[in-house]
């Protein structure tokens, strides 16, 4: 069985027993989430598909394994003949879930 799901703003498609990252959501490592915005709920083999209007009356558990951040990007400002240079870094904070449950 899989399932998309909406959080932070992003849309995932998951099944059970895979682990996936996400948007950072409040939690700590190994809490059990659950996920009501549920967009589609379908067999592997496209045989039974439920497409929700605009949700799906079913909810996804999943257990936090991680609260991190991902690796630093740069970014810099560059205005050229002005000596205009501005360099800052930002990291992502994120969660990796694994998804016990369908429905």
């Amino acid at each position: 069985m899989i399932a998309v799901i909406a959080t932070g703003g992003k849309q995932y498609l998951v099944k059970p027993g895979e682990s996936i990252k996400i948007e950072k959501i409040k939690g700590a490592k190994g809490e059990t989430v659950v996920f009501d915005k549920v967009l589609l709920v379908a067999e592997e083999d496209g045989s039974k598909i439920e497409i929700g209007t605009p949700h799906v009356k079913t909810t996804v558990s999943a257990e936090i394994l991680e609260q991190g951040r991902a690796e630093k990007v740069e970014v810099v400002h560059y205005r050229a003949k002005v000596r205009y240079k501005k360099r800052s870094g930002h990291r992502q904070p994120f969660t990796r879930i694994k998804i016990q449950k369908i429905g």
